[in-house]
């Protein structure tokens, strides 16, 4: 079983910038893939970045040029480093890993982007 967990949410104001931070830890051994989705009030659950095992990397075209998501490996983490932040990227965040067909998801976090 895999176990992740988020960090970093919080309220900012519009421009500003944010960290989230997803630390996996269980069975973790192995090839996975990390990335971070995240579900407005009202919408479907969509991707927003994604990294693989070598570490190459694709986004949501809404995010592109604003974000960027990274691991370190010997962690197990995953970071998503947002700026520019848009009232349009409200929403709970949530951290995913992709170990052959098995999908594991953390439990959310809440970014608020509002002045």
């Amino acid at each position: 079983q895999v176990h992740l967990v988020e960090s970093g949410g919080g309220l900012v104001q519009p421009g500003r910038s944010l960290r989230l931070s997803c630390t996996a830890s269980g069975s973790i051994d192995g090839i996975y893939a990390m990335g971070w989705y995240r579900q407005a009030p009202g919408k479907q659950r969509e991707m927003v970045a994604r990294i693989s095992s070598i570490d190459s990397t694709n986004y949501a075209d809404s995010v592109k040029g604003r974000f960027t998501i990274s691991r370190d490996t010997p962690k197990d983490t995953v970071y998503l480093e947002m700026t520019s932040l848009k009232p349009e990227d409200t929403a709970v965040y949530y951290c995913n890993l992709v170990r052959g067909a098995t999908a594991y998801w953390g439990q959310g976090t809440q970014v608020t982007v509002s002045s």
